[in-house]
């Protein structure tokens, strides 16, 4: 899955760059959407995210791309590779990357499986 992000000025850190927290957000919300898409009946929750290193400083203007690939299922959990990349510049390296892994739970907020 694929999507699209506009980097506005609410989106910005004190010195003028993308807030990290921003970015973060913008990931697991992407990569949320794509599981769901994967396993319509089921309910899932963030339990991790690999790493965080942000490669390169975004500015105002910039339109990101943000792919999300399921790399991982399990009995109750699935992965997703995550690659975020200035969509002007498609070539250069990735402004971030990150496995972001989910559980799906019950109502109760207890695991359950994903099959």
């Amino acid at each position: 899955m694929e999507t699209q992000r506009l980097v506005l000025p609410e989106d910005l850190n004190h010195l003028g760059f993308l807030f990290g927290g921003r970015l973060l957000a913008w990931v697991d919300e992407a990569s949320w959407i794509a599981a769901s898409l994967d396993y319509p009946h089921c309910q899932f929750v963030t339990i991790a995210m690999d790493r965080v290193e942000f490669r390169h400083a975004v500015r105002q203007g910039t339109i990101l791309s943000i792919t999300c690939e399921r790399v991982k299922e399990g009995t109750t959990s699935v992965c997703y590779d995550v690659k975020v990349h200035d969509r002007r510049n498609l070539r250069a390296s990735a402004i971030f990357t990150t496995h972001v892994t989910y559980v799906s739970v019950d109502d109760s907020g207890r695991k359950r499986a994903i099959r």
